[in-house]
């Protein structure tokens, strides 16, 4: 009875509890702040097309605080120079392979910058490039030709865990 009892809370718990995600804080001067549309516009899409439950109000969060770990997915984006910390590589460290998600939107003219610091963050484990048949391409959207508006643009994972 008490193991229903406990089942029963933590639906009620879980009923109604919206994702939150939000855009990561980074220093080096190269407007993290950027294009301050783009997430609340994927924001609306899943929640409309995908029947997600993200919250509609879109964080924000220093890669270095412990606030990061509250966040599944957080989006990073600029034009320019990214500096990570000690402290921010090794906290970004521990969000990533403790389950977190980061997006990096290359603005134009950031990506020299965050390879270097993700180089920080995973020395042992270079970027890959994620071919465009990859199945992430595929679900639940299939997409026939990925745009690429800059030709040395690379769609590049971390695999991670054994994972992409």
């Amino acid at each position: 009875m008490n193991k229903l009892i406990l089942v029963g809370i933590l639906l009620l718990w879980n009923w109604g509890v919206s994702q939150e995600i939000a855009v990561a804080k980074y220093a080096g001067g190269g407007d993290w702040y950027a294009n301050p549309t783009s997430l609340p516009n994927l924001v609306k899409f899943c929640n409309q097309n995908i029947n997600t439950t993200l919250n509609t109000k879109v964080g924000t969060v220093e890669v270095g605080s412990a606030e990061i770990f509250t966040y599944p997915f957080i989006h990073m984006t600029g034009h320019g120079n990214v500096v990570f910390s000690a402290n921010d590589v090794i906290n970004l460290r521990n969000y990533l392979t403790s389950g977190g998600f980061l997006h990096i939107d290359d603005n134009y003219g950031m990506d020299e910058f965050i390879r270097k610091e993700i180089k920080k963050v995973f020395p042992d484990n270079p970027l890959t490039v994620i071919p465009a048949n990859h199945i992430i391409f595929q679900k639940p959207y299939a997409f026939q030709m990925v745009c690429l508006k800059f030709t040395n643009t690379i769609i590049s994972s971390h695999k991670l865990l054994g994972y992409l």
